[in-house]
Parts: structure tokens; sequence; C-alpha cells
């Protein structure tokens, strides 16, 4: 399960995701350099051709080598859902997953439309397959949104098949479903004109655990004037937007599958999450969450200039922890957010004035000590 938006605004283009995970299962956030090309580039399960790879910041579960979601130093940003098609992804062999045409794509591109031809090349020549999650054995397909800052291309897959759209004002969400019909611009040669890409949906698997968290999403993408703080606030809700202090036990569906999701019996919670500014001078800037973050504090960052305290998989336990602690107690969450909140409020405030002086050096000093007010508010929530 994951949600992912991406809004236009007058000075570029918002992207943001959830990454619905495995409870238990860590993610960190990582800088990667600039390196040269290898010979052979080594995937989670696949051994491909490489070759030069640009600088990005990437959200990786621990045990992958690929990344949920990331915005690279040519201001491209890339998500993947997972969809359920008609293709049977147990029937076939181990080979790239999602995850990993992501990382691929951020390290090759440098523009939107360029990623989109990296992922639907690389779903083309490779297929994809291999297990998604650690504990047991669940292949899918997946489902791209990806921006730069005037463009953005929502791709749809189905194993080797794919159809792709660009994305019109003012943006796009995507969830856990498939989304293009006969809407689609280009596509795979095995799709005749005119097709409609909802025949390769899997009919079995009901659309509305999508739907109802796509209300909250494509609200927030309908808004006019939409700013990183009314992302956040649809990354937090539980079933509305704006509906962040509501409790996981009183949540809309009352079965936690909201974009803040919370279904640990169901190998489902949300383990990350990141917005991404994308603007028309060139710059980016950051703002990465760990754990779910109706419990956890967006720290801004520019590039590389991102708290290393993030690349720490400790410091998500102790989210994790928390969030344990207020699905126990759900009355817990109110305070929680009350004491986080105003953390990230100045955080988000110093952020701004370093990010409009320009100067590179207070850039980096922000983000070496963006972590300590938020370490000292894990302390005194007690993890």
């Amino acid at each position: 399960m994951c949600d992912t938006l991406c809004v236009r605004t007058g000075a570029g283009m918002l992207f943001a995701k959830n990454s619905d995970r495995h409870p238990a299962e860590a993610q960190v956030v990582e800088w990667h350099e600039r390196r040269a090309a290898a010979d052979q580039l080594h995937t989670q399960y696949l051994t491909i051709g490489d070759s030069d790879a640009a600088a990005f910041l990437g959200s990786r579960p621990t045990w992958l080598w690929g990344v949920e979601h990331g915005v690279n130093e040519h201001g491209v940003a890339i998500g993947n859902e997972k969809i359920w098609t008609v293709d049977n992804p147990k029937e076939r062999a181990a080979a790239l997953l999602g995850m990993d045409i992501v990382r691929i794509a951020l390290e090759r591109s440098q523009s939107a439309e360029s990623a989109r031809t990296i992922i639907t090349s690389l779903v083309e020549q490779h297929g994809q397959g291999g297990s998604g999650e650690p504990d047991r054995d669940e292949p899918y397909d997946s489902s791209f949104l990806i921006a730069d800052h005037h463009r953005a291309f929502v791709v749809e897959t189905s194993n080797h098949t794919w159809a792709s759209r660009p994305i019109a004002e003012p943006g796009c969400a995507l969830s856990n479903r498939v989304t293009l019909n006969t809407d689609w611009t280009s596509a795979s040669a095995d799709i005749a004109p005119g097709t409609d890409f909802d025949a390769y949906r899997w009919k079995r698997m009901p659309t509305a655990i999508a739907d109802h968290r796509l209300i909250v999403t494509r609200g927030v993408v309908a808004r006019a004037g939409a700013s990183p703080e009314d992302l956040a606030r649809a990354l937090r809700s539980h079933g509305h937007a704006g509906d962040e202090n509501a409790l996981p036990g009183e949540i809309d569906d009352g079965r936690g599958f909201t974009v803040c999701m919370h279904r640990p019996e169901s190998h489902s919670q949300t383990t990350a999450s990141m917005i991404a500014e994308l603007r028309n001078d060139g710059r980016v800037r950051t703002w990465t969450c760990l754990g779910n973050p109706c419990c956890g504090v967006y720290v801004p960052g520019f590039g590389a200039a991102v708290a290393p305290e993030l690349a720490d998989p400790t410091q998500w336990q102790r989210f994790a922890r928390l969030r344990d602690a207020v699905e126990t107690e759900p009355d817990r969450l109110a305070g929680v957010r009350t004491a986080l909140a105003s953390v990230e409020a100045d955080l988000w405030a110093d952020a701004s004035a370093a990010f409009r002086s320009g100067d590179r050096g207070q850039l980096d000093r922000f983000a070496l000590g963006a972590f300590t007010p938020v370490d000292a508010a894990l302390h005194r929530l007690g993890v």
C-alpha cells in the first residue's frame, strides 16, 4: 500500500509519497553521491548493465537495494505504487522490483520525460518479478509517478506491458489500483490503440481500499495554491483531509486503510514519507519523515544537506515504538502530535530562512543540527 501525488504550483512542482510496508521494516533516508559506471549493476535479484549515476536522495527499506521514493540532483522525483494486474506475478522468475526501477531511473534521468523513457525501457527489457516483501513471497507490478519542476507523468505496468500519459493541471494522485483507461498517450507495442488499460486490472481485488484514500489525496491536488503544509496534512490523514488528530481507532473507514496507514495485522503500515519541492529555478528542497507521519516529524533538507540521523535505522525504530504506543493507547496521539508539531514548525521556519539565504554553508549547518530538537522531543515522549 502507498499513496503518491504531485501538485503544480507557481514556483514549480510539489511531489509527495507515503510508503506503506511491513510494520517492522525499517526504512532509511540516504544521500547517494554521483558515481561512474561499473561493468554490471547488481539490483535486488537481477544483474544488468550499468551506466553513470546521478546523485540522489532515496528512502530505502533496509533489506532492499532499491528505493521507495526519492529525488535526484536534476530535480526529478519518482515514487511507485503496488498494483494488482491480470499477469500473475507469482508465475514469473525474479526480475526487477518496482523499487529497483525507481532507483535506476533516479540514477539515470535528467528530466521527468527521460525518467519515463528509462522506466518503460526497463519494464520492456527486464520485466518485473521477485518478492517485494522480506517475510513472504509477495511479487507485484507497479505504477509510477514521475515529476520534475514543469512536467509529470504516470506510468502503469503489468509485467512487460505498460501505458503512460502526461499529467495535466493541477496534478495527479495515485494509490494501489490501475487508474489509466483509454486516456493513455503512449504504450508498449502489445497494447492496441484505444485499449482501456483498466482491462489489465485484476478484477478480484477491490478498489475501494485505494479509492477511499484517493478522495483525500485528490482533494489536496485540486485545491488552489496547495503548499507543503497542505501535503503534510493530507499524508497524516486518518480519514479526511486535515484530519491529522483523528485517533487510529476512530478513523473514517474503521479498519485503518487510510493515507496514514495503520494496518499491522495486514502487513501494511506507513513506514516512511517524503515531500519534495521541485522549483523552476532548479533548486530542490525536501521534507522527510521516518514512520507514520501522525507520529513523526518532517525534517527539512536540501539535496545532500540532509540530517545524517535519518540514515540510521535505530532512529526509525524510535518512531516505530512511538507509533506502537499510540496504537495501544489512542488517547496519546493528540499529545504526541502537539509535542512534535511545535518541533516541526520551528524546524520548517529555520529551514525556510536558510533556504532564502541561499548560503551553502548555512544549509549544511542547518542539516547537521536538524535532528537535535527531534531527538530531544522523542526523549521527552519516552522513546
